[in-house]
């Protein structure tokens, strides 16, 4: 039987994408393009996903990692259980575009797979709908999850997997740590089950933050997280423990604080086009996969800088 993230490793890389309500919807940033002011639906209106295919056809990416949420209210895609939950009426927190269901069709025409990016706090930061599902914060903060609070966002998490099933491959889930927010194997395996009703062959990974190596969070993930802040470490294995080994790190940096650690969803590219080919080359030869995070505008187009690097790379793999 095929392991269900084997199609990382042979894909060999991918593209990942930070698109989020903060980012594209807010005047002056990087990501609006000078679109200014925007609600959440206009702003997810505005993504061509034609555009966005071909890009990552010609770029000879395998793969493509795209946000659901982060943090806030707003849901990339309609959501009936979430609205029920937090008494949102639809178009108030989850676009009325369905776009992943458009993206995995587009995706589709050129064999490269779409996977999705989901939290593990829910709309914590939203004052009126985070207590709504019951979490609001950390343990840090004396708040953290528990058994009520996973079954409902795991079963908005679920709608999601049931409506896309096979067309979407991997699920990356953000944030499910057991230090801040009190994350269990049990309560991780709330979101592991909801995923697998709507995709038994999905590939499922947890993160618990970035580590100094690759580490198996969950006993039945299918691939590590493998989150890091820059492309340096190279897996020692195809597979961690029997997940597929894989790597997430950002291309762009923030050129005012000028770190390694700050450089998700920002333009630049930090390394030569040359040791991105290499890096990637190296973690292909043990069976490990690679996704790249590159900084995504409000129309789906990408860091012209790092769109040319990678582009680059991919034909010359």
């Amino acid at each position: 039987m095929k392991h269900p993230a084997e199609f990382l490793a042979e894909k060999k890389w991918g593209v990942f994408s930070h698109y989020l309500y903060h980012d594209v919807c807010r005047a002056g940033s990087e990501h609006n393009r000078g679109v200014g002011e925007v609600s959440w639906c206009d702003a997810v209106n505005m993504f061509d996903v034609e555009r966005v295919a071909y890009t990552l056809h010609r770029m000879n990416a395998g793969y493509y990692f795209i946000t659901l949420q982060q943090g806030t209210r707003h849901m990339l895609a309609p959501n009936a259980t979430y609205d029920k939950i937090a008494g949102t009426l639809p178009g108030e927190a989850c676009a009325t575009r369905d776009l992943p269901m458009e993206l995995a069709r587009e995706l589709e025409k050129y064999g490269i797979d779409l996977c999705l990016y989901y939290t593990g706090d829910g709309p914590h930061s939203d004052p009126e709908i985070g207590p709504k599902f019951g979490f609001t914060g950390s343990t840090g903060d004396g708040r953290h999850v528990d058994r009520e609070f996973c079954e409902k966002w795991a079963s908005v998490v679920g709608e999601y997997a049931e409506r896309y099933g096979s067309l979407v491959k991997a699920w990356w889930m953000d944030g499910f740590y057991d230090d801040f927010f009190g994350y269990t194997n049990e309560l991780r395996g709330i979101y592991h089950k909801a995923i697998k009703k709507g995709n038994p062959d999905a590939a499922v990974a947890f993160n618990n933050g970035v580590k100094d190596g690759f580490w198996r969070v969950y006993p039945e993930e299918e691939f590590v997280c493998g989150e890091f802040n820059d492309f340096l470490l190279v897996p020692y294995n195809k597979y961690i423990e029997g997940a597929q080994a894989h790597v997430l790190a950002p291309l762009g940096y923030d050129h005012e604080r000028l770190s390694v650690g700050y450089g998700w969803a920002q333009p630049g590219v930090r390394h030569t086009k040359e040791y991105m080919r290499d890096y990637i080359r190296a973690c292909a030869r043990v069976g490990g996969a690679v996704s790249v995070d590159i900084l995504t505008h409000i129309d789906g187009s990408f860091d012209i800088e790092q769109e040319a690097a990678m582009r680059w790379v991919g034909e010359n793999l």
